[in-house]
């Protein structure tokens, strides 16, 4: 217990937290019709937590840092324990998404803090086991969480998804507190408040602008308020982080091609791969007539590709620069939505099939790497930062995909369908139009929406690979697996860790 209890408890709360990322996915039409949520509603109950988990996950680090990691981290775990109950029992979509937020807070707290707990704790070949371990935790977090939210939504009920969390919650703040010693950072430090509001106000500006978009239009007054004042609150962060003694994220190091590079890929990687899934999931069982349970197996055909992929390229890729296996894997999430971006009113859901195969690939491809790309792109003392900007910009991008390709869906719906009518039926209130359009209208209507979200997101992916091909120049990554260069800067106490 002494020796792999630390890693059981932090894996514990990776676990979760990670998956209640994606869970969601499957129970999106279940919630609707059950609280009566509009595709705006929705598209919060998703946005909610990933927002709130890349606003915060900066400065969560940094608090750990001089807080105390085990301190933060259980108050993490508590505080998503707590927002899961309320998720659970929720009576109308603003209570949900609320709680979603709150999810996310509790999330970011304890994201931030796993990496650090475990490199206070183990060190040289246990090290590297334990971090081997934890990542194949996270992504068999990610690749189950369509299936397990299925089984949960059609079995006991879309609220089991989140009272799931309850009991494995209890056991990881009893096992943390039991096995898992006190660590901080570099004494001394501050937390960089500023820079945490600011950077919270504008990743919350713009993912709530492009939402808005969606029911209102790009160009209409108020969303182009909340768009300005994302420009704002971005240009409030800069001028902090550049006069910040301690700040969240050194700007000096976007100076660096290759890191910028990084930074373009990991903030298109999740919101091309995963953004348009939310709506893909809607389609097959709102159109298609599925089960949340089929609709969740439907998308095990990316999990698969993507764990094959990942296990394969661990070995035959070895010593292969992230120029190619970042930049490549974005390709393939690019040419995998391109593919599926042939929906007509006809299709059903094995036309997804080679498209969901690609992105998979492309997600094992890159995922493993970019973490690994933008700490050979800085030095070892800004390695804790750079990983957690990869993390942040990883899950802003997905608050911002599923909130881009939401607005696009509905934007090329409303060519054929009333603006309200497209979102009910983009918000799975298909039962509603019934009698108002016939079913092949319907579904024309939803999948030129989907054609176009998956163009989007392919164009997107794209453009971010090639951007990583031009400007990830770095010299052969070290002989040691992808996890070994965190775990050799680990030991830095990440007193850089976001800042």
């Amino acid at each position: 217990m002494r020796t792999w209890g630390p890693l059981t408890a932090v894996c514990l709360g990776t676990f979760m937290l990670l998956l209640d990322v994606t869970i969601a996915i499957v129970a999106l039409p279940d919630m609707a019709r059950a609280l009566g949520a509009s595709l705006s509603d929705l598209q919060w109950v998703m946005d909610g937590y990933a927002l709130a988990l890349a606003a915060l996950l900066l400065g969560m680090g940094a608090a750990a840092d001089v807080l105390g990691r085990r301190r933060v981290h259980v108050v993490g775990v508590v505080l998503f324990a707590g927002a899961s109950l309320l998720c659970g029992l929720a009576t109308g979509p603003q209570m949900l998404v609320a709680a979603r937020g709150l999810q996310g807070v509790g999330a970011a707290a304890m994201f931030a803090t796993t990496l650090p707990l475990l490199g206070s704790v183990y060190q040289g070949r246990q090290r590297s086991t334990a971090l081997g371990v934890w990542g194949a935790v996270s992504g068999a977090a990610a690749a189950i969480g369509p299936l397990a939210g299925g089984l949960l939504t059609d079995g006991p009920g879309w609220r089991w998804i989140f009272f799931v969390n309850l009991p494995v919650s209890v056991a990881a703040v009893w096992l943390t507190l039991r096995v898992v010693p006190e660590s901080r950072g570099t004494r001394g430090r501050r937390v960089d408040w500023a820079g945490t509001a600011t950077f919270a106000a504008f990743a919350g500006a713009v993912t709530y602008g492009a939402v808005r978009a969606g029911s209102h239009g790009w160009t209409e007054g108020g969303t182009l308020v909340w768009f300005a004042a994302a420009v704002v609150a971005l240009a409030g962060f800069l001028v902090v982080e550049q006069r910040g003694a301690d700040p969240l994220l050194d700007l000096r190091l976007f100076t660096k091609p290759a890191f910028s590079g990084v930074m373009a890929g990991a903030l298109a990687f999740n919101g091309a791969a995963f953004g348009v899934l939310a709506y893909t999931s809607i389609w097959l069982q709102t159109m298609l007539g599925m089960s949340a349970v089929r609709g969740g197996v439907q998308f095990l055909w990316m999990s698969l590709a993507s764990f094959v992929v990942a296990a394969a390229g661990g070995r035959l890729l070895h010593g292969v620069s992230a120029r190619f296996t970042v930049g490549g894997g974005l390709l393939l999430i690019g040419a995998g939505q391109f593919c599926m971006a042939g929906l007509d009113a006809n299709s059903g859901a094995n036309a997804l099939i080679p498209g969901l195969v690609l992105v998979g690939a492309g997600t094992g491809l890159a995922s493993p790497g970019i973490a690994g790309a933008a700490l050979a792109a800085v030095g070892p003392e800004r390695a804790g930062m750079a990983g957690g900007a990869v993390n942040t910009f990883r899950q802003l991008g997905y608050a911002i995909g599923i909130a881009l390709c939401g607005t696009v869906l509905t934007s090329r719906m409303q060519d054929t369908l009333p603006h309200d009518a497209a979102h009910a039926l983009a918000g799975g209130g298909a039962e509603a139009l019934g009698g108002t359009f016939s079913e092949q209208t319907l579904r024309a209507a939803f999948t030129a929406g989907l054609d176009r979200a998956a163009l989007v997101a392919g164009a997107v992916a794209v453009v971010a690979g090639v951007l990583v091909l031009a400007l990830v120049r770095t010299p052969r990554p070290a002989r040691a697996p992808v996890t070994d260069p965190a775990a050799a800067t680990l030991t830095q106490e990440r007193a850089a860790q976001h800042g």
